[in-house]
């Protein structure tokens, strides 16, 4: 028989599963909480505990890592990206980019394509470390 603990995170993974597969569509905590079967408050805590981080953080910085391979590998405007990974306002989706990344998304573009290597290794390389630091490169 499982324990609590083990309990909590599985029904955690499964909200951010959702989360992760959903990621470009409105979604809010009181269907998060619905999917791991707790109230929203215990939601934000336990996802808070159980990640590092809140699951509104999460889901931005989710996007951005979208986002970040979008701007590195198609010539769609950063507006088009901004919707398409989730955001409804281009000034939010570029503040929160900047706060991710270290860059705002036109600076993150110009780098210019990502290298060829599998996209596996591609995306764990260009994974930020934790929001609000900008990776080291």
């Amino acid at each position: 028989m499982p324990s609590a603990a083990e309990d909590s995170n599985r029904r955690m993974l499964r909200a951010r599963d959702e989360m992760d597969r959903r990621y470009a569509e409105p979604l809010d905590v009181p269907g998060l909480a619905r999917i791991a079967h707790v109230s929203e408050a215990h939601f934000i805590r336990t996802f808070r505990a159980t990640f590092g981080e809140t699951p509104h953080r999460y889901l931005q910085r989710r996007r951005v890592e979208r986002a970040m391979f979008l701007l590195r590998t198609t010539d769609r405007s950063v507006t088009d990206i901004c919707m398409d990974v989730g955001f409804s306002s281009l000034g939010t989706f570029s503040r929160v980019f900047r706060d991710v990344v270290g860059e705002p998304p036109s600076a993150y573009r110009r780098r210019g394509a990502l290298p060829p290597v599998p996209s596996c290794f591609a995306m764990a390389w260009l994974r930020p470390s934790s929001f609000g630091e900008a990776p080291e490169r």
